[in-house]
């Protein structure tokens, strides 16, 4: 129970931040490179979770993955 709630908070805590930032195109204050690890570290555990046969891991963190993706392109995209 503890884990599933901590998975869907982690998971939706990057929803605020890609709702701002579509609608501002605002993303000087966000750090590319903290972006970047995160979204390779997202992909990584989304793999373990894969070949690990978690379910559960693999689609929190695949959701979080598709999230920070969008922020990390906006960053790029509204250098």
């Amino acid at each position: 129970m503890i884990g599933t709630i901590a998975g869907i908070l982690t998971t939706l805590s990057f929803v605020p931040q890609v709702i701002k930032v579509l609608q501002t195109k605002d993303t000087k204050a966000i750090s590319l490179g903290m972006y970047l690890m995160s979204v390779i570290g997202i992909f990584l555990w989304m793999t373990h979770g894969y070949i690990m046969g978690d379910m559960a891991l693999l689609i929190a963190n695949l959701i979080t993955f598709c999230l920070a993706l969008v922020i990390l392109v906006a960053k790029l995209k509204y250098k």
